[in-house]
């Protein structure tokens, strides 16, 4: 930014780029990485106490009569468990 600054100000030429033209040529994207079981079992848990609170949700909403659907509550959790999931189990492969 700056050389072409002072090239501006000086009044020369650019210099013209030496080499190729710059564009793509190669695309290179690194390997899948491997699922780390620790993370898994963490998503396991992850999953169970989303049930849980799915449970007790559906309890509060019965039990006390509150005027709104559970699904309020519940859907957003479980679509964002099912994208996060998704997302980390469609980057990773197995050891």
């Amino acid at each position: 930014m700056f050389a072409n600054f002072v090239q501006l100000i000086a009044g020369r030429a650019p210099v013209p780029p030496i080499g190729a033209p710059a564009f793509v040529e190669e695309v290179r994207t690194p390997e899948v990485a491997v699922r780390d079981p620790r993370v898994v079992r963490l998503i396991a848990l992850a999953w169970t106490l989303i049930a849980i609170k799915h449970a007790a949700i559906i309890w509060v909403v019965w039990h006390y009569r509150i005027p709104f659907h559970q699904l309020w509550i519940n859907f957003p959790t479980w679509l964002l468990g099912v994208l996060a999931t998704t997302v980390y189990f469609g980057r990773t492969r197995r050891a």
